[in-house]
């Protein structure tokens, strides 16, 4: 563009509305290219020959197929690319992904995503899933310091299924106690969360999932249940336990479990948008608003598919 152009097209930027700015805003953040070239750019190659599990240096460039790289194992002489042995390998449409990744983003509903991206509904609900498989297992490894963890309830649901252990219930009755799946939240002063389905709510499977988890120097901040005095006996961590029946919410000005209780509230809140999520799917979502929370301000639909594939920058929080 013309130098002279450039400066009377800045002049008229002071005539736009609120609206007409943000809708340039978001046109100037658009990757500029092609949707092939613009996704090809934005997934990473693997770091191992995804069928031998061959270091990177026996990895060669081998042309491209379908608009991506592909790579030749020098091992197994198998060729790959960035998105053999991911979850998103073989699906079509991949022009749309980066569409789908605002999606999840904003977290629309499965008929919302199918309108935006332009494909059947089955199809969106089908990406979800693919989308969040890797991005479910994406949780925090170690946490350490004042380490605060809490349980929160989900009513189990069967949505989907076609064959009931149980009586079916009209929608918005009330479930029985025994019928609620337990989620337990851990997560440090630092923002690193984890959280796990619980098969049962006591101490031995309390336990599994914290011994790996929090480190053994750290302050283990509960509620005063006794199953968590059991556990931090077991596991040998400092244990302070918060009264918060006596309406005791901090003791010693800084041992406390409101962050935790403030990251159920948060996603209690979002999770309320779907109306209900099948048990059997409850851990995608647990990973999907993990993802939300880790990057916030940051994220982006290159983010979202580096998630989906297993590759994305905070790998160092990951078990590896």
């Amino acid at each position: 563009m013309d130098r002279a152009d450039f400066v009377q097209l800045l002049g008229q930027l002071a005539c736009l509305t609120s609206r007409q700015r943000t809708q340039v805003r978001h046109a100037l953040d658009k990757p500029v290219g092609t949707p092939a070239s613009i996704l090809a750019s934005l997934l990473p190659g693997p770091c191992a020959c995804p069928h031998c599990q061959a270091p990177a240096g026996q990895l060669r460039p081998w042309g491209r197929s379908h608009g991506l790289a592909r790579i030749r194992c020098q091992a197994c002489g198998k060729t790959s690319n960035a998105l053999t042995g991911t979850p998103l390998a073989h699906l079509r449409k991949r022009e749309q992904w980066l569409c789908y990744g605002q999606a999840l983003i904003e977290a629309l509903s499965v008929r919302e995503a199918a309108q935006r991206c332009g494909v059947a509904s089955t199809t969106a609900f089908r990406w979800r899933h693919r989308f969040l498989a890797a991005a479910s297992s994406h949780r925090a490894a170690h946490e350490g310091g004042i380490v605060e963890a809490d349980e929160t309830f989900f009513h189990q649901s069967c949505k989907g299924q076609r064959h009931l252990q149980r009586r079916a219930r009209r929608r918005g009755q009330p479930a029985p106690h025994w019928e609620r799946v337990a989620v337990l939240v851990v997560r440090d002063r630092s923002g690193h969360s984890a959280d796990f389905k619980l098969q049962k709510v006591d101490a031995p499977h309390v336990a599994a999932v914290l011994a790996p988890l929090v480190d053994k120097d750290a302050v283990l901040c509960t509620d005063g249940a006794r199953l968590y005095k059991t556990v931090a006996r077991a596991l040998g961590l400092t244990h302070r336990a918060i009264n918060v029946q006596r309406h005791i919410r901090v003791v010693d000005g800084a041992f406390h479990i409101q962050n935790v209780n403030a990251y159920d509230s948060r996603l209690k809140a979002w999770m309320r948008r779907f109306h209900g999520v099948a048990t059997k799917y409850l851990e995608n979502y647990l990973g999907w608003r993990r993802m939300l929370e880790r990057y916030r301000q940051d994220i982006s639909p290159g983010a979202c598919l580096r998630e989906a594939i297993g590759r994305a920058q905070f790998q160092h929080l990951m078990p590896t």
